[in-house]
């Protein structure tokens, strides 16, 4: 892909890259929704190969789910317009139909099954390979875009993790987790200058910025909760996002 993955634009200096290549804040949440709408589409899709292409391919009939096993930066791939790929499916699994919820369906396998720290807790404890793992994984993702923080910083140690980093933050401190190349000088006004004109009179362009944040945030949270079945629905997941970037820019592009 022309712009290569999401790991070297949310981390540059660590992948060789300049400093300067960041994301603004309406990139991170498009490749947020991108990458979750193409999850989706996963789920009722059998797919031989992955790409762009794959949103061509007729779904509603298809009863063979997948699940991706290991969703993080590098396995998100972004073209010539940014748009998000998800790539990878090497570790891929295909589940059969067990239940009438397709998200307790589930597969016995073994050998690695992701990424630490971005591996559904309950994935490093067995083989069971069901659709809530993806889920933990995509809030991972999530958590790790707006605050500029992977799940292996050197600042998680002592049982701190990336979920409880950012779950304390998020009633009225915010800000001290938040990724600041977001809020840098001229970022924010150069990205969203068409949002403002949606803004309310006493209502500035970083506070609108930061209440989606917050919103955007609870969701991750909410997908990486330890418990399976506690965590959300990834259509639910999609829509939320969507409502967030159609709140923000007042249209639906």
């Amino acid at each position: 892909m022309e712009n290569g993955s999401l790991e070297i634009w949310l981390h540059p200096k660590e992948n060789g890259y300049s400093q300067t290549r960041k994301l603004n804040f309406l990139q991170r949440l498009s490749i947020a929704i991108d990458s979750s709408s193409l999850y989706v589409l996963c789920l009722s899709l059998f797919l031989f190969t992955f790409s762009n292409t794959a949103l061509h391919y007729l779904h509603d009939h298809c009863e063979t789910q997948i699940v991706h096993c290991d969703l993080k930066p590098s396995n998100i791939l972004l073209d010539n317009d940014m748009t998000a790929h998800v790539d990878d499916f090497g570790l891929a699994r295909l589940l059969s139909e067990t239940s009438i919820d397709p998200s307790q369906s589930q597969i016995f396998s073994t050998g690695i099954k992701g990424t630490i720290g971005y591996m559904a807790p309950e994935c490093e404890l067995c083989s069971n390979v069901t659709t809530y793992g993806d889920v933990y994984s995509f809030g991972i993702l999530l958590l790790e875009m707006f605050t500029g923080k992977g799940p292996t910083h050197e600042v998680f140690t002592d049982g701190l993790d990336l979920h409880n980093f950012v779950k304390a933050k998020l009633h009225g401190q915010v800000m001290q987790v938040v990724d600041p190349t977001l809020f840098a000088p001229g970022e924010v006004g150069a990205a969203t200058a068409a949002a403002a004109e949606n803004m309310d009179g006493d209502e500035s362009i970083e506070d609108s910025v930061q209440e989606c944040v917050v919103s955007i945030l609870q969701i991750g949270v909410a997908c990486s909760v330890e418990v399976p079945q506690d965590r959300m629905n990834m259509r639910d997941v999609t829509s939320k996002l969507h409502a967030i970037r159609v709140s923000f820019t007042g249209t639906r592009n």
